[in-house]
């Protein structure tokens, strides 16, 4: 069997037209022109509704890059180009600062707190001594009562980290990684490379993580690696980085069952041997190891959409998270009926983890974005783009008032997504039946 750089070699496209080559050099200065009005901008936070605008301008731009890698022919030189203009996109929003969200500066508090040898398990930035590891200029204001919901690798990574700058080009390296992954991955599968701009030209991607410094991006790199070797060879190296990405970020947990379908059983043992050892160094914590995460999952309800709508109907937070918890039980027991391929599945059921989730933070749908690149859904493309809108409660924010969507924005960003889901549906279910 070839090796996967064999494959990417087999994957190129004989004699193309030039036209799609010069068509992406003419998108590529588009996002370009774009990406220097945000950083004109300057503070984001002071000016969302015009930094709104402008990424969905750009979501408009990168449609018509992914319908161009899907529906027409190109070569070697529209996939340099779609590399190149992904790296300098994403050299541009480094220079921008993070104020579209606190989070790098809670980051950045508990890498020091880590560094001081104390468990951030155990304290919190409100805690008599605990201001003192502060940014000075950024204060934390969110969660400052609760000690740290994010796992242990998440928190070794912070710790390596001094600046807000350093978290910006880390997380933009696990970025540029996964891009490598997703072209590895498209090689090994024979589909076209140049599939991948769907993922590198993203403007949610770009703003999580060069702009944001989000730290989901090494939490997604860990992903696409683990799928990689869950379809290349299912086994111990597929659990145990599964395992590593849920050390970052929680959410890859969910496709466990998933990966269990492909290898055999007894993995799970490598999977929990590997979030155990992740722990083991935190444990001093006690009954305070998973607090701040069960303080988020409580009282965090922010961008949500069909979790919104159980609310709607009468129901409490806590009958709506049961209520949404069997229903991504459902959607796990249909896939593993279904025997969707890896990546389908894992479309799937991230997708509809954070569709059914009472946070779906604009950031969060980085999540599946790079399965797009092997399974192309038009509606869940289109959420990658109008999550923008989902940085609304920023307005406020910032003047003092509680973190909170407002309902014409949740309307405009979720109802153009799920219409075109049901339309999809339709046509699908028309499709099977004259079949």
């Amino acid at each position: 069997m070839p090796g996967p750089l064999a494959k990417v070699m087999q994957n190129r496209i004989s004699r193309p037209s030039l036209w799609p080559s010069l068509a992406f050099v003419a998108l590529g200065v588009l996002l370009f022109a774009v990406f220097q009005e945000v950083h004109g901008l300057g503070n984001l936070s002071t000016h969302v509704p015009e930094f709104a605008g402008l990424m969905l301008a750009a979501g408009g731009v990168y449609l018509i890059a992914a319908y161009l890698a899907e529906r027409t022919a190109l070569g070697w030189l529209s996939l340099t180009i779609i590399l190149i203009a992904a790296a300098v996109f994403r050299v541009q929003l480094l220079r921008v600062s993070p104020s579209l969200s606190d989070d790098v500066y809670r980051y950045q508090w508990e890498g020091r707190v880590l560094r001081a040898g104390i468990n951030p398990y155990r304290v919190a930035p409100s805690e008599p001594g605990m201001q003192a590891f502060q940014n000075p200029a950024h204060p934390i204001r969110t969660g400052r009562n609760l000690p740290t919901l994010y796992p242990p690798v998440g928190e070794i990574l912070f710790a390596a980290v001094h600046s807000v700058r350093g978290y910006k080009r880390l997380y933009t390296g696990f970025d540029f990684a996964c891009i490598g992954m997703i072209l590895l991955l498209l090689g090994a599968l024979r589909l076209p490379l140049h599939r991948v701009v769907i993922y590198a030209w993203n403007p949610a991607v770009l703003v999580s993580f060069a702009l944001s410094a989000h730290n989901d991006a090494p939490a997604v790199f860990a992903l696409m690696a683990a799928t990689y070797f869950i379809i290349r060879k299912p086994g111990v190296v597929s659990n145990a980085l599964l395992g590593v990405a849920a050390l970052v970020k929680l959410f890859p947990a969910a496709l466990l069952p998933l990966y269990l379908r492909r290898t055999k059983l007894a993995y799970a043992g490598i999977f929990a041997t590997v979030i155990a050892l992740g722990y083991l160094p935190f444990f001093g914590a006690g009954a305070d190891l998973f607090k701040g995460l069960h303080a988020f999952a409580r009282g965090w309800e922010a961008n949500d959409s069909l979790f919104r709508l159980i609310r709607a109907a009468g129901n409490t937070k806590p009958q709506a998270d049961l209520i949404a918890g069997l229903l991504f039980l459902a959607l796990i027991a249909y896939v593993l009926k279904a025997k969707l391929d890896p990546l389908r599945a894992s479309l799937w059921v991230v997708a509809g983890l954070l569709l059914l989730s009472s946070s779906a933070f604009p950031w969060y749908f980085t999540w599946f974005t790079p399965f797009l690149c092997f399974e192309l859904n038009p509606a869940l493309l289109l959420v990658t783009v109008t999550c923008v809108l989902g940085y609304a409660p920023v307005i406020t924010y910032v003047a003092g008032v509680s973190f909170r969507n407002p309902p014409l924005m949740l309307w405009l960003e979720y109802a153009p997504v799920y219409a075109l889901l049901a339309w999809q549906i339709a046509v699908s279910h028309r499709r099977a039946r004259k079949a």
